[in-house]
């Protein structure tokens, strides 16, 4: 037997939303499957959206003024100078990207901001924001007691802002060491080391 070849597919990497390997449609009446396609749209717009925002804030390029999020968002970026799409690492067990990220002196002291843009609808939290803070701080050695910290969210035609508290960030990193630390050793015994 030999095989069709189906090339641009494979090197693509993608998979079908009716795939193999995640069976659970198989379950599926036509509303539930109307209900989890249209949030596999959503979340592939907002990928792409987040891509336009992260090009637009690279290049300078504002976008109307209103309160529209990505037009708020995008504007916000700019405006603070920040760097879009930033990992903030720790280690292999340990690291995310921030969607917008600031370190500089404002007012004498420095601050770190992170955007985060939201395109769903589901309310967000600032514990994500809280662990970018927590991984830059650790990547940079930066005591969170020595820094401002601003987080915003821009959901719904609307930013969310709120100032990011140093004990918070202190407990996150640690916590992120020591199950840092834990993770690693389950991965020595695993490999039997």
């Amino acid at each position: 037997m030999h095989f069709n070849k189906h090339y641009a597919l494979a090197n693509a990497g993608s998979h079908a939303f009716l795939s193999a390997s995640k069976y659970a449609w198989l379950n599926y009446d036509e509303d539930k499957l109307d209900a989890v396609f249209s949030t596999s749209l959503a979340a592939e717009k907002g990928t792409r959206l987040h891509k336009l925002a992260a090009d637009l804030i690279r290049e300078g390029v504002k976008l109307p003024r209103s309160e529209q999020t990505l037009n708020r968002y995008v504007n916000d970026a700019i405006g603070f100078r920040m760097t879009p799409e930033q990992i903030l690492f720790y280690s292999d067990n340990a690291y995310g990207t921030a969607d917008a990220i600031s370190f500089r002196q404002e007012r004498g002291r420095m601050k770190l901001r992170v955007h985060d843009l939201k395109t769903g609808i589901n309310p967000a939290s600032f514990s994500q924001l809280d662990v970018y803070g927590a991984f830059f701080c650790l990547e940079y050695r930066i005591k969170p007691f020595e820094i401002d910290m601003e987080w915003r969210i821009y959901q719904s035609d609307e930013a969310h802002v709120q100032m990011g508290d140093p004990d918070v960030i202190t407990h996150i990193m640690e916590k992120i060491k020591i199950f840092d630390k834990r993770i690693n050793a389950m991965r020595l015994e695993a490999a039997g080391l």
